[in-house]
């Protein structure tokens, strides 16, 4: 059974950086799709982006342009480089890994039959 990690969450200032990862992909699922979405105090939990098994990456409108979701070589570990980041990016982020290759499997209902991770908080000061 998957056990994915965050890590590489924190607090920043408007317009900073920061990098989350999430590892623990094991060989049964390096070729599914993977995403992350987020969850602000209150609010329902949102999609934030997505990588299908090939390779190809979905984004929410909301951070097109400042957030680039990576996976390494061995697809064992998942990034999100967030630039850029606003207020409104505040938020548990959570990885995932969907129970199948296409995107569909990590953005819509099916996602919720896949594996999380424990969630990361990230903060964004004004």
């Amino acid at each position: 059974q998957e056990q994915l990690v965050e890590s590489g969450g924190g607090s920043v200032q408007s317009g900073g950086s920061l990098r989350i990862s999430c590892s623990g992909f094991d060989d049964d699922y390096r070729n599914h799709c993977m995403g992350w979405y987020r969850q602000a105090p209150g609010k329902e939990r949102e999609r934030v982006a997505f990588i299908d098994s090939g390779g190809s990456a979905t984004y929410v409108d909301s951070v097109k342009g400042r957030f680039v979701i990576s996976q390494d070589n061995t697809k064992s570990t998942l990034f999100l480089q967030m630039d850029g980041l606003k207020p409104e990016d505040t938020a548990m982020y959570y990885c995932l890994a969907g129970l199948k290759g296409g995107v569909a499997s990590c953005s819509g209902p099916l996602a919720d039959h896949g594996y999380w991770g424990q969630g990361i908080q990230v903060t964004v000061s004004s």
